[in-house]
């Protein structure tokens, strides 16, 4: 007879993310022992890493924080949303930002060389992959400096961690509310750029140029092409700059109106959607 019960599955269930067939195989294993179990289903874990390489993770977590006055954002990510929403993957992901912020951590590989307990973050995840016996991967990082640094997070659903996350700096003074409400905009519309000087060169030459093939195919009259091509690049800042954008609260105003008459000035943004 089994020497541990349901409650005990359960227990071992949520310490490590896995499955409950391997959780009964590692308790009966370990006699019923949780400890001992733990340890074989990180040993057998390891030595699954390499069959794990070529999954798919899609699911996952945002964590971000500001840390004296910088703010840091990363984006962990695991195969099942199962795991994505167990207490010892919040846990490294959490450990992750830690690492980001201790690091200065603005590019993947800075933060997959930064150290946690004299283990660097590349070491973790594989130790996190072994222990919830899924890929985990860290996929990206991003750091922003301003005068004032605004974190954004929002849940999906209420089952699992951040699924959205958004670092947004601002200058100006009282700009806490601005700062909010702007950040929850970029959340739910995800701008692509801050401002129409911030779309790198080749990317408008490539929307001037498909503005104005496509209107010479639609037969549009050569004295006018110009014309349609600078509406066309206008409606193209508006869906993707998050200063032309209207704001989601108040459509009949612009992102730059709003901030405008809070007093404040938008200086950079970042966003993560898990998966994106």
């Amino acid at each position: 007879m089994a020497n541990y019960t349901a409650a005990d599955i359960k227990a071992l269930r949520e310490k490590t993310g896995a499955g409950m067939l391997d959780v009964k195989k590692a308790l009966d294993e370990a006699n019923g022992d949780q400890q001992k179990a733990m340890e074989i289903i990180r040993v057998k874990g390891l030595k699954g890493v390499t069959k794990r390489e070529g999954r798919a993770t899609a699911e996952g977590l945002i964590a971000a924080r500001v840390h004296e006055g910088v703010g840091y954002m990363v984006e962990v990510n695991s195969e099942t949303d199962f795991v994505a929403k167990s207490d010892p993957f919040i846990a490294f992901g959490e450990n992750v930002l830690e690492a980001a912020i201790a690091a200065g951590a603005s590019t993947i590989e800075e933060l997959q060389a930064a150290s946690v307990d004299g283990k660097t973050v590349e070491e973790l995840t594989t130790e996190a992959g072994a222990l919830l016996g899924e890929k985990i991967v860290v996929r990206r990082v991003a750091r922003l400096e301003g005068e004032n640094v605004a974190v954004y997070l929002h849940k999906t659903s209420k089952d699992l961690p951040a699924q959205v996350g958004v670092l947004l700096a601002v200058e100006g003074k009282d700009t806490d509310n601005v700062a909010h409400d702007v950040a929850v905009h970029i959340a739910a519309m995800s701008p692509k750029y801050l401002d129409a000087s911030s779309i790198p060169a080749e990317q408008v030459e490539t929307e001037k140029r498909v503005a104005r093939e496509t209107a010479i195919a639609e037969g549009k009259p050569e004295q006018i092409l110009d014309k349609i091509v600078e509406g066309r690049l206008k409606g193209f800042y508006k869906e993707n700059t998050l200063l032309d954008q209207d704001f989601a609260k108040d459509t009949k105003k612009s992102v730059a109106q709003i901030l405008d008459e809070a007093g404040a000035k938008a200086t950079g943004f970042a966003r993560f959607r898990v998966g994106a």
